[in-house]
């Protein structure tokens, strides 16, 4: 079976859209043909790297302005799984966010979604561009 989906998806800047997004992640990557040992556990992880990232540009790149627009692709060949998280937002540095800190509260807050996305992910880049910034994440699939 040979992987070439390509999804784009628009949604506004608001909370409520993200278990749709996530639910359509986890549809995408049951989709996907590619060992097992990363078919089992890919449609949770791309559900929870696409809620992290929405999460992210909802909250800083558009400071919950539901007016603002956010777009995902998600795009899957044979060797890779790529999602990008465009916004318009100010941007920042991904190597300046600090990894969060274990507390008895759990993982703190400041720096835990990137950590998140890191961690399930191959890689992940934050991009600045002339019309705005991509959140790029990479999961080999070969």
């Amino acid at each position: 079976m040979k992987n070439n989906i390509d999804i784009d998806i628009t949604i506004p800047s608001h909370t409520r859209y993200l278990r749709m997004v996530g639910t359509i992640g986890e549809k995408v990557a049951q989709e996907i043909d590619c060992p097992d040992n990363i078919r089992e556990s890919l449609p949770g992880q791309l559900a929870v790297v696409l809620t992290e990232g929405l999460v992210n540009a909802i909250k800083h790149a558009n400071s919950a302005d539901p007016d603002e627009e956010i777009h995902v692709r998600i795009n899957v060949t044979n060797k890779n799984l790529v999602v990008r998280i465009y916004d318009n937002g100010v941007g920042f540095d991904l190597d300046s966010v600090p990894t969060p800190c274990f507390n008895s509260n759990g993982l703190e807050d400041k720096g835990r979604g990137i950590f998140i996305l890191k961690s399930l992910m191959d890689t992940v880049k934050y991009i600045r561009t002339d019309d705005g910034n991509v959140l790029e994440m990479k999961k080999k699939l070969a």
